[in-house]
């Protein structure tokens, strides 16, 4: 399915405002109010939309590190990358784990208290993670620009 100029207007208004009704979004966009709800079921139904959340506040919530850790595996066999991938799924201060082209097989992002919870998230999870070589962990100073809009 190709996106057009109101769908765009409209993937961009609900990344702003996931919250917003369908009255205020079918104004924003300039569609009628049943026109609008249409549309957002189709981006919904064909991916577009994955879903709704709300975005919390990591130092309100008393976890303001944000920490960047690098694996590289012992070996590049599927059973070991599959074994790896299970096991970090399982790691609830794992915000987001990638597979990386590079120097190193993965890239993590991890959420701590402070430098002695992220010594205890190493210890307890990361550590044990199976097929880890080697680690390295970099701790954000500051976040200069952080979104979750993609561009439309």
């Amino acid at each position: 399915m190709e996106l057009d100029h109101i769908d765009r207007r409209l993937l961009e208004a609900l990344q702003k405002d996931g919250r917003m009704s369908n009255a205020e979004l079918s104004e924003q966009v300039n569609l009628s109010p049943s026109a609008c709800h249409r549309r957002v079921q189709r981006l919904e139904k064909d991916g577009f939309i994955k879903g709704y959340v709300a975005l919390l506040s990591p130092r309100r919530l008393g976890r303001p590190s944000l920490v960047f850790v690098e694996i590289t595996l012992s070996g590049q066999a599927d059973e070991i990358l599959d074994a790896f991938e299970k096991a970090v799924a399982r790691v609830p201060d794992v915000l987001e784990c990638h597979l990386m082209a590079g120097s190193a097989d993965y890239l993590l992002k991890v959420v701590a208290r402070d430098t002695d919870d992220f010594a205890r998230i190493h210890r307890q999870y990361l550590a044990t993670l199976p097929g880890v070589q080697t680690m390295q962990s970099s701790f954000a100073l500051r976040t200069v620009r952080q979104t979750t809009a993609l561009p439309v």
